[in-house]
């Protein structure tokens, strides 16, 4: 299901255009024309510096998506400048979702160290209220309530162990396996960063059930000639200050792959 359906860029003043991000080619290229998402599996790819990342982040700004990260969007001093780049941004919906959210790859550890104080935090308070002898009963159990549930909600989510209680490869898949939700638009910068490629297949199967079963969207921009393979996804270019639709086999990157894998003496002939 399409629950994005398109973003363009508001008019800019002379000035607006000589700054960050508003001086980035293609993301000026969005006020000609919008950008169209015409599939449920949208790939943003490009080298770095293109602006797939920062149009990303204000996508997800814009659309007010739930951060997994240390902090909430509205609070993350990171994305200051790119706020002013999702105010400038105009979106379609079929259907504004409030489900689904936004990921950095860079953000996972924060992420992970933030369920962790929230759940030491909730059982510190447990332990408190257990070993105060002025509560009757009834007002014990009323106090625990919220924050058993608290501590509960992230053990079922993501096991007695936490996320950090596994490798980082293996939390990544795991909350994944864990968030990802019917009718939810997801934002994902890099998702592959710390996956081996068995994983970063099995994740390409998991976006496949999420988005055809359970009407899933999502935008991913990737460096991973895995993850662009997925069938049917759009995928766009933002390389020569242009957000230009390409097919799988027209993708530099998946070539250059492909020729490094087929000769590496060839490339590391110099080192």
């Amino acid at each position: 299901m399409l629950h994005l359906t398109d973003v363009q860029l508001k008019a800019l003043s002379a000035e607006q255009t000589q700054s960050f991000p508003f001086h980035i080619a293609s993301i000026q290229s969005l006020h000609a024309a919008p950008l169209r998402f015409s599939s449920p599996v949208t790939f943003f790819i490009g080298e770095n510096g293109s602006g797939k990342s920062t149009l990303l982040e204000a996508l997800a700004l814009a659309a007010r998506s739930i951060n997994v990260g240390s902090e909430n969007l509205e609070r993350d001093q990171s994305l200051e400048q790119v706020e002013k780049l999702a105010r400038q941004l105009k979106l379609g919906w079929t259907k504004r979702t409030q489900r689904g959210f936004f990921l950095r790859s860079e953000d996972f550890f924060g992420y992970a160290k933030r369920m962790q104080r929230i759940r030491e935090e909730a059982e510190a308070e447990l332990r408190a209220i257990d070993s105060d002898t002025s509560l009757s009963v009834q007002s014990r159990l009323l106090a625990r309530q919220p924050h058993a549930n608290t501590a509960h909600a992230i053990k079922r989510r993501y096991g007695a162990g936490g996320l950090d209680g596994v490798s980082h490869g293996e939390s990544f898949f795991t909350l994944f396996q864990s968030r990802f939700v019917a009718n939810g638009l997801y934002l994902l910068d890099e998702p592959e960063a710390p996956l081996s490629p068995r994983r970063q297949l099995a994740l390409l199967m998991l976006i496949k059930r999420m988005a055809s079963e359970e009407g899933a969207q999502f935008i991913i921009a990737t460096h991973s000639p895995i993850l662009m393979a997925y069938p049917a996804a759009t995928i766009y270019s933002f390389d020569g200050g242009q957000i230009t639709a390409l097919r799988y086999e027209e993708i530099d990157h998946v070539q250059f792959t492909k020729d490094f894998l087929n000769n590496p003496a060839l490339f590391l002939r110099h080192i």
